[in-house]
Order: structure tokens, then sequence, then C-alpha cells
């Protein structure tokens, strides 16, 4: 199955993600999505596919969200995609597509939900807490 994750290395629930869908045994395309940059239709494909708007997909802490004025809910979504086509870094990650869909992997553990096969339990997640337990199934998202 052909998997792609959108990543940020310096993001620990990006980094849990890819390090999930590695240990459930594949090879994913990832993409660091802060040095390659986004295009409209790209980020546009990805958001209609994920149920996401611009404004679910803005990533508000750590970023200059607040200082654009982007928080302002009356901001328009073209307006938030034209921000986040000059700054990467303004779109929550990690962003992972399969032949399942496509979604935000917030928590990680959403990741599971696009997967065939998961890892071997016990398995935690980045903050330490059980993932998938010994059984195989998944504890929490």
């Amino acid at each position: 199955m052909d998997i792609v994750i959108h990543h940020n290395p310096a993001c620990g629930t990006s980094g849990n993600v890819v390090r999930i869908v590695q240990d459930a045994g594949y090879s994913p395309t990832i993409i660091e999505y802060l040095d390659t940059g986004w295009t409209r239709p790209q980020l546009l494909a990805l958001f209609a596919a994920a149920g996401l708007s611009p404004r679910d997909a803005l990533r508000t802490t750590k970023s200059p969200a607040e200082e654009l004025g982007l928080l302002d809910p009356s901001v328009p979504n073209d307006v938030l995609l034209d921000y986040m086509l000059d700054h990467p870094v303004l779109v929550n990650r990690p962003i992972v597509a399969t032949r399942k869909g496509v979604r935000l992997c917030r928590p990680s553990g959403v990741v599971l939900d696009l997967l065939d096969r998961w890892p071997t339990g016990p398995y935690e997640k980045e903050d330490g807490s059980l993932l998938i337990d010994a059984d195989g199934n998944k504890v929490a998202d």
C-alpha cells in the first residue's frame, strides 16, 4: 500500500506517526513540507479528501498564525489558504494519505485507521501511553 506522510521532523506527533507506519512494515513516502512547500491544488485536494477546511487545518500554536491575525474567525478560508502557501508551517501536521483515505493524524493513533496492518503490541505513543495492547487491539488514538 502506498502511504504518503506530510511530515514536520521537528514535531513529536509527526515523528511518531512515521514511526508507527514504519514499525507496521510500510515504507512511506515522506514529504517534509516545510522544505517543499505547498501548492494550492495540493492543499485543496488534501483538505477535500480529509474533510477539512483551511480553518480546520490551521496550526494555531508554534506558528505565526496569531501574529498574522489568522486566529480571528472572520478571516476567510481563501485568505488562510494564501497564507498557508506563503508560510507552510501554518498547516497542521502530519497529514497522511493512503488508499483508505486522508487524515490529519493528531493524535498520532488516528493513523491506525488508515493502515491495513499495525505494529505488534504492546505499542506506546510518543507520550508513553499505550496505543496498541498486547493482544493487538487499539487502546486509544
